[in-house]
């Protein structure tokens, strides 16, 4: 059994993550999480850039209204308040947990020495980690090869 006290975030994040960009439509993310069984969905700019970690309960609590006024939103409008703090990929298991619970998010994006997104960590990630259900070939000498998907909607 791994020892949760030396994991870093490289060791338990979520490597495959789905995205959007800011001007992407709420409606368009939740349908992503709906369809790919998610709660969070990271919102990401150029070059991987992250803008934060936006969840379905986020997109419930933030738009109200019809279904036309829905399509006007963008992401980037119910991410905006949200200040969304990001992990490098060797802090410790110990210090994502805290990072969670000072800022009162659910999940946070990881990223490289670059600031660019590599992955999401969740509390379920967490939790997974603590209990010992992680990996051993998913340790911290693993070379980090995110796969962040963006997906683009046909009109």
């Amino acid at each position: 059994m791994i020892d949760p006290t030396k994991l870093t975030a490289r060791d338990v994040m979520t490597r495959v993550v789905v995205t959007v960009t800011p001007d992407e439509s709420p409606i368009m993310a939740w349908e992503l999480m709906r369809k790919g069984g998610m709660h969070h969905i990271a919102v990401v700019g150029p070059s991987r850039w992250p803008h934060g970690i936006l969840s379905m309960q986020d997109i419930a609590t933030g738009c109200s209204g019809t279904l036309a006024d829905l399509s006007r939103r963008k992401v980037g409008d119910l991410i905006k308040s949200m200040l969304t703090p990001r992990v490098p990929l060797d802090r410790p298991l110990s210090g994502v947990a805290a990072v969670m619970l000072d800022s009162g998010r659910d999940a946070v994006p990881v990223v490289d020495e670059q600031c660019r997104a590599v992955g999401l960590i969740t509390t379920v990630d967490v939790l997974r980690a603590v209990a010992g259900r992680i990996s051993p070939e998913s340790g911290a000498s693993s070379d980090v090869h995110p796969a962040l998907f963006r997906v683009e909607p046909v009109t």
